[in-house]
Order: C-alpha cells, then structure tokens, then sequence
C-alpha cells in the first residue's frame, strides 16, 4: 500500500517537511562503529519514559503501538507504554497539551490540529507538533450485513450507524463520507458513537445497521466479525474526489481486497495516511533513535501486525 507516500503532496507533505523538522534516522550503513568516539558519546535513553497515544481496542492503532513500545524498551531501555485512546483527536489534543510524547494519528487529523480547522477551530487551540514518518494507509471500511438491501453510502439514510467514537478520527471521516453522499450526519441517519469493537458487536447483535472505521488492513474487529457473520464492506470511490475537492488532497482511493475479509469481490474505498508525530520540542536525537529502530527491527514490528510492512525509506520525515 505505497499510495499513502505517493499521494501526499502538497498537505501531508507539508506536514512532513515545513512544519515538522525532524532528522533521518540513521541507517545501519552510516551508524557509528562500535567503540569509537561517537559510539561512546551517544546519548542514553534508559528508564526514559514515553507515552504512546494510539487507540481503542480492535483496532490497529493500539496494537502496533503495544508493539512499538515493546520494541523501544528492548533496543533502547525506554519506559515506552501505550495508552489506549479514542485515537487521532484525542491524540493530537494530548500531543498539544502535553500529555503525550508519541501518537499515531490520521493525516487529516494532523492538518486540521496544526492548522486549527475542523474540531481544532477556535476555540479550540492548535497543536504544534511534527511528524516522525507516514507509517501505513488507513482504509474507510463501511460495513453492513451482507443480504440488508444496503448497496451504497446513499442507502445509509434513516439507518442506525455508528459513526465512531466521538471525537474520533473516524467520527471526522464518516461526517465527510456522509456529506460526500448528500446525507447531513446530524439528521440524515439515526447516529451511534462507538468504537470499533462495541460497533462490530453492535453490528453482529442487530443493533446497529451499519458502521464507519477507519484502519490498516486488517482491522481486527472487522476481522472477527467477518469470521462470524457474512458483511460486505461499502465502495465509497465517489466520495474521493468530493472530499478532496472541499478539504485538500489528503484522500485518494485504494482497495480492499477481497480476501481481506472474505467478501464478495474486492472494494473500492477512500484511504488516509497514519502519521507518527511528536511535540515540536521532542528531542532530536530520541527522534532519530526511534526511527532507527523502527526501520532496522520492521520484521519485528511486522509480526505485530503486517500494516509495519509500509515502512520504507520514503516514510521518513525530512
């Protein structure tokens, strides 16, 4: 899934370059020799403590961050946690308030932080923060229950869907979708705002009809659900250009294979760069240590789950 690099110019682009300065990790090509000067003088990180924002439970965010945390620990002797969260927003206001040191985050959601649109308008504050590399695409899944007479996003109208947990990423994402499609999320639809997990369950249990969420292929719950009842994730490709059209080009259109989730055929959906970001303060030479350690263990990190295959030199920041 190489189309979240691709695609970033110029906003997402933006974010890697102007706004977030952060160094190249150093590759283990240029690493200093064991034993030399530089070697002895590089900076320790041990017992230092990291808060990773990530997600809530089913969903990606909140796996890989586990994973990541792990890792540093192992490599770097860090105190590295991940916190469960309501993800991209709750993120970034933590990232701004200074109640974390790592997040994962939507590039949409990004933006908007830094540039104090959407649900970081006035009065609201802005964040001011950089991003550490484009780690993966995150893909629009709407699911319904296969056989429910819901073909497209235009027959989400007078249904029960959940839009994601409020505040969320997705939440965004699914407001956009929605207005993509002529529907006014606030009367258009009968609205649930739950995770990924409860939605799956809610979905499963008929008590919702539908749901929004945005993930890294697989989504977990999305996943387990679909080892139990037969779903059929929504095209969303029309919405692309009308979302682009109205907030920047940070979506493009990517697919979901078929096999991803044992559907009918392979689906057309609107996708979304993952960010890993940090306060503007963070230190440098903790930044370039992590990213180092990202790209030398991504088979690690991959074993965690397969959306860290993505990393490649090209999802560094500059």
């Amino acid at each position: 899934m190489r189309t979240s690099v691709r695609v970033l110019a110029p906003f997402v682009a933006l974010l890697l370059a102007a706004a977030c300065n952060a160094p190249r990790a150093t590759s283990p090509a240029t690493s200093a020799p064991s034993g030399s000067a530089a070697a002895s003088t590089a900076p320790s990180f041990s017992g230092k403590t990291l808060n990773i924002v990530t997600g809530g439970t089913g969903a990606v965010y909140i796996v890989y961050g586990a994973g990541l945390a792990e890792l540093l620990n192992k490599k770097l002797g860090t105190a590295a946690s991940a916190q469960s969260t309501t993800a991209s927003v709750d993120n970034m206001k933590l990232i701004r308030d200074g109640k974390a040191d790592v997040a994962f985050t939507l590039a949409d959601t990004a933006f908007d932080a830094i540039n104090g649109t959407g649900p970081f308008a006035a009065p609201e504050k802005k964040a001011d923060a950089k991003a550490l590399a484009v780690l993966y695409s995150n893909l629009t899944h709407v699911v319904v229950k296969d056989g429910a007479g819901i073909n497209g996003a235009a027959d989400l109208k007078g249904k029960r869907v959940s839009v994601g947990s409020a505040g969320s990423g997705t939440e965004i994402i699914a407001n956009r979708t929605l207005e993509a499609y002529g529907l006014d999320p606030n009367k258009d639809i009968q609205r649930e705002r739950l995770g990924v997990q409860d939605s799956a369950n809610a979905l499963r249990d008929g008590k919702i009809d539908a749901f929004f969420f945005s993930g890294g292929l697989p989504v977990p719950a999305v996943l387990d659900l679909s080892t139990a009842t037969k779903i059929k994730v929504l095209d969303l490709t029309d919405s692309v250009k009308k979302m682009s059209d109205k907030y920047g080009p940070l979506y493009f259109t990517i697919k979901i294979p078929k096999t991803t989730y044992n559907t009918a055929a392979d689906v057309t959906v609107s996708g979304v760069a993952n960010l890993l970001v940090v306060p503007s303060g963070f230190d440098p030479a903790l930044a370039q240590a992590i990213l180092a350690t990202m790209f030398e263990n991504k088979s690690d990190l991959a074993k965690v789950h397969v959306a860290a295959n993505d990393l490649t030199s090209r999802s560094r920041s500059s």
